[in-house]
């Protein structure tokens, strides 16, 4: 075998080869284009921790809760997660209607997709966690029931865009469907649960969790689960929108 070793130029910053014979390119691949994915890899290390963490630290009872508050570390940051995804979503549905860039529009629907996902896991894992609290999977809590319609309400964008073939026209349709759909989004996933009777907590008739309710434990899973799951969901964002500029390659020219 011939004598290989490896140096790295510093003005190019890319891996050279060098054997006996050639000093040739080793498959392009830089320090550069390596340290740009470095949010990729926090977001798999904390959610392994936060999913060993999750199931095996202690944790403390909190009235009827027992083990299923462990459920914290799951069911908030899916939340967080499509509150992220529908932002993202109507800040380029604006953007899109202020400068008519379709970009814009796929940009958007992208996000929107993403958020969807990540709010059917935000239900299901509330109401598998409500199996264990309220005696039922699922019940006409406010709660739930707002949030059921906050989501139908994104899943009719996604039928609209779906109905309208022509490029500019869904475009337009959708865009100020979407703005409308994230001015609901709030009241009926917030502001509406915080007014009225309900078993969740945060509601008007049942505190949230408070310090005393969660001990340092518990904080240094939850917080480290909101970023690992919402760098997780940008994560399928951009690789969504990498997938769709090879789709719609007239677009993103």
């Amino acid at each position: 075998m011939s004598f290989q070793g490896c140096w790295i130029n510093l003005k190019s910053l890319k891996i050279f080869v060098i054997n006996a014979k050639t000093c040739r390119f080793a498959p392009e691949y830089s320090c550069i284009k390596m340290a740009r994915h470095w949010w990729k890899a926090l977001a798999i290390l904390l959610l392994i921790y936060v999913i060993i963490a999750g199931f095996t630290i202690e944790i403390p009872i909190i009235g009827t809760n027992g083990q299923s508050s462990r459920g914290l570390f799951f069911h908030v940051p899916m939340w967080m997660c499509m509150y992220t995804m529908f932002t993202i979503s109507v800040i380029n549905s604006l953007r899109f209607l202020s400068g008519y860039d379709l970009k814009k529009d796929v940009y958007a629907s992208t996000a929107a997709s993403v958020g969807i996902l990540f709010g059917i896991l935000g239900f299901a894992t509330g109401s598998l966690w409500a199996t264990y609290t309220w005696g039922g999977t699922l019940t006409s809590d406010p709660k739930q029931m707002c949030t059921a319609i906050a989501l139908l309400i994104y899943m009719a964008y996604l039928v609209l865009r779906l109905s309208i073939h022509d490029m500019d026209k869904r475009a337009r349709i959708s865009a100020v469907f979407n703005i409308f759909a994230f001015a609901l989004l709030i009241p009926l996933t917030y502001i509406i649960p915080k007014m009225v009777d309900s078993l969740h907590p945060g509601s008007a008739t049942t505190p949230g969790f408070s310090k005393e309710d969660t001990d340092n434990h518990m904080r240094m899973v939850f917080y480290p689960a909101i970023i690992g799951w919402i760098l997780l969901s940008v994560w399928m964002y951009t690789l969504a929108v990498r997938y769709k500029k090879l789709e719609l390659k007239n677009i993103f020219k």
